[in-house]
């Protein structure tokens, strides 16, 4: 699609109103297109703001599925910002596909899910922002793609805790969370556990992989994967005690609470 069909400038200036003269298969082409630029302008404050505001508004429902689908493709891109922003539209997607019924098939976002999954812990190219690729936040990014499948997919909801876990203790990382990468998958890990019917076992379980990846740790600095892993558990700690302004205190609080205290008194040996 040629970029003469909108202007990206003058659109973002007007606050994004959708143009209705664009077919929206030739809007959803050129909107993939962009989120995958290294130009942040082009990539973020266009693209992405403007696919989310249309898929919400559901000027899109007609492409929707074809936009998950390029998404999905994109985790074995060879360019992070493309791997980094496919989670954001999947997560766009996903939560407009579950908030109308029937407008996004499961055996679609089965098939996100999974090409999700695979590629959420294995990413090795974490960092929050890049001077000149701006914003790429995987694992923010990511995290909010888990809470919208934990929505659409309940019966993955433990899978999806797990999933966090062990993007949270993975070890081939050169990045420390700099961006507020730990309060995100926090309220990640909370909406999940917002889900109901969710049993104290299920709710709590997920933490028995990150003491397994803590294990065994001794004296000297601390690796910069296990720093991640504190700094997540203290920002999910002070999520369970206020809650999230919109939900709330998950069912199963407490005893979540006390599994993440315990496994801080790790290195904060003083912790009551």
């Amino acid at each position: 699609m040629s970029a003469d069909f909108v202007d990206w400038p003058s659109i973002a200036a007007d606050g994004f109103p959708f143009p209705e003269a664009v077919p929206a298969s030739q809007l959803a082409g050129e909107l993939s297109a962009m989120l995958i630029s290294p130009d942040p302008e082009i990539r973020d404050d266009y693209a992405y703001t403007a696919a989310a505001r249309w898929i919400r508004e559901g000027h899109l429902d007609e492409v929707l599925e074809a936009l998950g689908d390029t998404a999905a493709s994109r985790f074995i891109h060879p360019e992070v910002q493309a791997r980094t922003f496919a989670p954001l539209i999947l997560c766009s997607v996903v939560t407009r596909g579950h908030t109308v019924p029937g407008l996004v098939s499961k055996e679609a976002v089965e098939r996100w899910y999974a090409e999700f999954s695979a590629w959420y812990p294995a990413e090795q190219d974490t960092r929050g922002w890049d001077d000149s690729l701006g914003w790429l936040h995987a694992v923010a990014h990511g995290a909010d793609a888990t809470a919208a499948f934990a929505k659409a997919l309940p019966d993955r909801r433990t899978e999806l805790l797990e999933l966090c876990a062990r993007r949270m203790t993975a070890t081939q990382t050169d990045y420390r969370y700099a961006q507020l990468e730990d309060a995100r998958l926090a309220r990640a890990l909370m909406r999940i556990l917002q889900a109901p019917g969710l049993k104290r076992e299920e709710a709590t379980g997920w933490l028995t992989t990150v003491a397994e990846a803590l294990d065994g740790g001794g004296p000297g600095p601390v690796p910069i994967w296990a720093f991640n892993t504190f700094a997540t558990l203290q920002s999910l700690h002070l999520h369970l005690a206020r809650g999230l302004a919109d939900e709330g205190v998950p069912p199963h609080a407490e005893a979540v609470a006390a599994h993440a205290a315990d496994l801080l008194r790790l290195p904060c040996y003083w912790i009551a």
